[in-house]
């Protein structure tokens, strides 16, 4: 385990989650490295670029606001490996309404990487629905 590359790997973590909280677009996509990629619903989707993520980001903030999103919450995270230029990590995130409560919670394994010099998150796996 390469301790500096774990702390770095959850910092990316961290600044995902504040950023994807305050809906700040821009600060968002600079968490990321790219090519950035994620399985869900059985699909990988492959987003070459911040622009690209942008304007994912803008399609799906109104899609959370309906379904009642407020914030969310890293419920918890353990990094599993790293090295010196990758993290993989293992997270419980939960979907919380305005009053705290947790409307959905769900595990996502994540892989930060170091790409010229910048942690980011360029790998994530998620579960429709946690068991």
């Amino acid at each position: 385990m390469n301790e500096e590359s774990a702390k770095r790997g959850v910092e990316a973590v961290e600044a995902f989650i504040d950023s994807f909280n305050a809906q700040d677009h821009e600060r968002h996509a600079d968490t990321l490295n790219y090519p950035h990629i994620r399985l869900a619903d059985g699909k990988f989707t492959t987003i070459d670029s911040a622009e690209t993520f942008i304007a994912g980001c803008r399609r799906n903030e109104p899609r959370l606001r309906e379904e009642g999103w407020h914030h969310t919450v890293v419920a918890s995270l353990e990094v599993l490996h790293s090295g010196t230029d990758k993290a993989h990590i293992a997270i419980r995130n939960d979907r919380c309404r305005a009053d705290g409560t947790v409307y959905h919670s769900f595990d996502t394994f994540w892989i930060a990487t170091l790409q010229d010099g910048h942690w980011g998150i360029q790998f994530r796996s998620s579960f429709l629905h946690a068991t």
